[in-house]
């Protein structure tokens, strides 16, 4: 996409305000239920009007000193102290963040610093089931622990217990468990995991980002949910993203800990320059009020009532998209999904899934206007085509599914995509450290994209040949074509 610096002289606010709504004219709508990915569609009127006005209300506040800006401390306690009562306990503690990633790099980084400070760990672990979301891995890249990284059951696709317990050492500073998984939207056995880690002494992680505010209000309207939160010990710390099943804008999330002491390890202060004295709670300094106020706006706006009411339209959802799957011929649902994700797999005429399959029978749906992901096969777990599910979708799971037979009908008749071998091995033998720009312009033209070709229209071939490719060369090619993207 050609750029636009800005111009010499200002331009009128309205042909502004046009060419911006002229640029979302080539994006997934993000309301209407039928993008199956990346949003969250509470299809209540006037949430969206409610949050805007909110956020704007509070736009230039900023949150880097709420001494300044008290009312950020007020919005902020309030928004921590719905999720504490929610998903905490007695003496819980959190902060208010940008996000899931940014929830969960705290989360490592105080589980790292009481490691050292209280345990005296100097090289920690960070122990997490494969499911675990990336950015886990993320997080151990940039705050310098070890990731061990174990299996899940091949047919659950939830954490394995035992495993987890046996990869456990007197140097693990943190275990993951996911509530649910992103990729299956299954829920691993908080409880096992949290007594294992509390018997070595380390820290338990709930990643709740997905889940945390749907589950309880799940149980509320009647459907079975183990206990996963802070109440269950040797948890230690949870995540909760309020973008998500709490219909907030991007990007707001909370952090919860255990007690304010393990809290404070998280925490970032510096005294030692000439300027003003520097605490951060969170990774972010400066930051506009405007997301936690709208956050805080939409939880009352919506209520425990209505987030229960929301909650078992999802449920009505996943009921009925689930069955319809199920039925379908050469469909096959991955594990027991619990909270709105689903993620299925086509099958071929060997019973096997089918890649080029699957991957025909998303492009097809895109031609038909639904999004849904694609995640490619990883360690033994089959890929599969993700979606989220909202209050939004209830109203087109049946048109839904209906086009997805018709899409998998014309996705078996087409020819289907496979990667040259040759390449394959030649990819092999590639060492991503030591590739040159050409070597990668190469690779990149060769999957559809190089530089300034954009998007194909159809994604099968590219994600075939990501598909093929060694892992460390696929983050390499991925890190290189997003910098493509954003070049001017």
């Amino acid at each position: 996409m050609p750029t636009d610096p800005a111009p010499t002289e200002g331009r009128p606010a309205a042909e502004v305000l046009a060419e911006l709504r002229a640029l979302r004219e080539a994006d997934a709508p993000t309301r209407g239920g039928r993008t199956f990915a990346y949003v969250y569609d509470a299809g209540l009127e006037g949430l969206d009007e409610l949050a805007a006005e909110a956020y704007t209300a509070f736009a230039t506040v900023n949150g880097l000193d709420p001494t300044v800006f008290p009312s950020v401390a007020r919005l902020e306690n309030d928004v921590v102290g719905a999720a504490a009562a929610l998903l905490g306990a007695p003496g819980a503690q959190g902060t208010f963040t940008s996000g899931g990633t940014e929830s969960i790099m705290l989360a490592v980084k105080a589980a790292r610093d009481h490691a050292r400070t209280v345990r005296g760990i100097t090289e920690p672990q960070l122990v997490l089931p494969s499911t675990a979301h990336a950015a886990f891995h993320k997080a151990a890249a940039y705050l310098g622990l070890e990731a061990v990284v174990v299996p899940v059951a091949p047919v659950t696709y939830r954490a394995d217990a035992e495993a987890m317990a046996a990869a456990l050492t007197d140097r693990t500073a943190l275990v993951v468990a996911s509530t649910p998984s992103y990729a299956h939207g299954v829920i691993d056995p908080v409880a096992e995991i949290a007594a294992a880690a509390a018997a070595r002494g380390a820290l338990c992680h709930v990643d709740a980002c997905i889940g945390g505010w749907i589950l309880p209000h799940l149980r509320r309207a009647g459907r079975p949910v183990e206990p996963f939160d802070l109440s269950v010990p040797g948890v230690t710390s949870l995540s909760v993203d309020l973008h998500k099943y709490g219909y907030a804008d991007k990007g707001a999330s909370v952090v919860l800990y255990r007690d304010a002491e393990l809290r404070r390890h998280q925490y970032f202060a510096h005294a030692g320059w000439p300027g003003y004295p520097v605490v951060n709670p969170t990774v972010q300094g400066t930051k506009s009020g405007g997301l936690l106020a709208q956050a805080w706006a939409v939880l009352r706006y919506v209520g425990e009532e209505g987030y229960t009411a929301l909650a078992a339209r999802v449920a009505e959802a996943s009921d009925r998209l689930l069955a319809g799957l199920r039925s379908t011929g050469g469909v096959r649902v991955l594990g027991e999904p619990a909270a709105g994700l689903v993620a299925f797999t086509v099958e071929g005429e060997d019973g096997a899934p089918d890649l080029s399959l699957l991957l025909h029978l998303a492009d097809e749906m895109r031609e038909l206007g639904w999004y849904l992901q694609p995640q490619l096969s990883f360690d033994g777990l089959p890929p599969n085509l993700h979606l989220t599910l909202t209050p939004a979708t209830v109203g087109q799971v049946d048109a839904l599914l209906g086009d997805l037979v018709a899409a998998l009908a014309k996705a078996r008749a087409l020819d289907p995509v496979a990667v040259d071998p040759e390449l394959a091995a030649f990819a092999a033998r590639l060492d991503p450290d030591t590739l040159g720009p050409e070597e990668i312009a190469g690779v990149l033209a060769f999957a559809g994209m190089g530089e300034g070709a954009g998007l194909p229209g159809r994604m099968a071939p590219v994600l075939v040949l990501l598909d093929a490719l060694p892992g460390r060369l696929k983050e390499r090619l991925l890190a290189e074509f997003i910098g493509s993207v954003f070049r001017i």
